[in-house]
């Protein structure tokens, strides 16, 4: 993998970026899984026949339980692991072949939602990213990569 100058001042400077904020993307993406996976009201499912073979559409659900362990990760570390570890990566491939009953899915959403809402106030991370320091590193960076191409 070639990682440019950018990309090592990027992954230096993460600390910058990653903020509190994050929590209410991971919490709306995790719950709009959850209603697809529920068929829930303004969801719907393009995948009737994991619905009518597990009763529930097991491959959102297990993105919904992915979303809130790495929200819950990356509000607490302001990283997130990849490839996901050990047990949670088994977890999740169970989940996705329908091997998990849906109570005890929904029950696993229900808690990373109450963790992920508690760390919206209770997470080490700012509150903001810096934006004045990631507008400056997006100018720069976007003007060494195209400084060469312009004449």
């Amino acid at each position: 993998m070639t990682v440019t100058d950018a990309g090592h001042e990027l992954r230096a400077n993460a600390h910058r970026i990653a903020s509190r904020q994050a929590a209410d993307r991971f919490l709306g993406y995790l719950i709009s899984q959850r209603r697809a996976m529920t068929g829930e009201s303004g969801a719907h499912t393009n995948r009737p026949e994991l619905v009518a073979q597990f009763g529930y559409d097991c491959k959102f659900a297990m993105h919904a339980v992915r979303l809130g362990l790495q929200g819950r990760e990356y509000l607490t570390t302001g990283r997130i692991s990849l490839p996901i570890p050990e047990p949670d990566v088994t977890a999740l491939r169970e989940i996705r072949r329908g091997e998990w009953e849906l109570p005890a899915v929904l029950e696993w959403v229900a808690r990373l939602v109450e963790e992920l809402e508690t760390l919206k106030s209770t997470s080490p991370l700012p509150e903001h990213p810096d934006l004045d320091w990631v507008n400056d590193w997006l100018h720069r960076s976007y003007t060494a990569f195209w400084a060469p191409t312009v004449s």
